[in-house]
């Protein structure tokens, strides 16, 4: 038998916030497989609520400083957290203390009775993130600690090879694109062993550019994604700045 939830409660940073999957009828403009979870968590249990903490460009210790204490005062029978990704894009990071942090919030999560899910980081195998593969494997490893010391449950994007196909990413090669989104609610409900009726995504065929067209695409991604970002980093700013969580409350779907 499945198991059923009624109160979900969702942390982490723009990836939990659902950035990359335009939705201008819900709050922020993104819907995100965290909505997607919870719809098909509603559909099981009439008392279900949902709520949704997560901003774009925290580091972990914003997402714990900021969110857990208001997710925990929910009481949530499950609690997704999820982060780092913005901590290991940095020159320098302490990854033991990075998931030390995860697993004393995790401790506190299960004190008061969540079920608690945390995520592994995929990463591409090629392009400008495949440098982080050696950081990221090595916070993976450590966070699998965790999973098995404090009894979570772990969605394993490392091991999830279909995304490693661009069309799950969106135009900005950070965050999920609405395909994306839609594998990864997939991937969260089949690990906690939930059944549901999320059919596969059409999935267009892929672009494949080479040459020239390859090199002017690069160009057009460093001119608009990543000189912005370097920006912002330089100066101390954040996608997130201005930016209130798009669920604040438990609230029915």
């Amino acid at each position: 038998m499945s198991p059923s939830y009624s109160r979900y409660v969702a942390i982490g940073d723009s990836w939990t916030e659902g950035v990359g999957d335009p939705d201008p009828t819900r709050p922020n403009g993104v819907r995100g497989w965290a909505d997607r979870v919870a719809e098909t968590l509603a559909t099981r249990n009439q008392d279900f609520a949902y709520a949704n903490l997560a901003i774009r460009g925290r580091t972990v210790a914003e997402i714990l400083d900021e969110q857990l204490a208001p997710a925990l005062d929910l009481a949530p029978d499950l609690l997704t957290i999820q982060g780092a990704g913005n901590d290991l894009l940095h020159l320098s990071v302490d990854i033991d203390a990075l998931v030390e942090s995860i697993d004393a919030a995790v401790a506190r999560a299960v004190d008061v009775g969540a079920q608690v899910v945390l995520f592994t980081h995929g990463v591409a195998a090629s392009g400008p993130f495949r440098a982080l593969r050696g950081r990221v494997a090595i916070f993976n490893e450590l966070l699998r600690e965790v999973v098995d010391a404090r009894a979570a449950v772990l969605v394993d994007n490392w091991r999830l090879r279909e995304a490693r196909d661009p069309r799950y990413w969106d135009r900005d090669r950070i965050h999920l694109s609405p395909l994306g989104h839609h594998l990864a609610a997939r991937h969260v409900l089949e690990t906690l062993g939930i059944a549901h009726d999320i059919e596969p995504p059409m999935v267009p065929e892929a672009t494949v550019l080479a040459g020239k067209d390859r090199l002017l695409a690069d160009l057009e991604w460093l001119r608009t994604f990543a000189g912005p970002w370097v920006g912002r980093r330089l100066t101390g700013r954040s996608l997130g700045d201005g930016i209130s969580p798009k669920r604040p409350e438990l609230t029915p779907i």
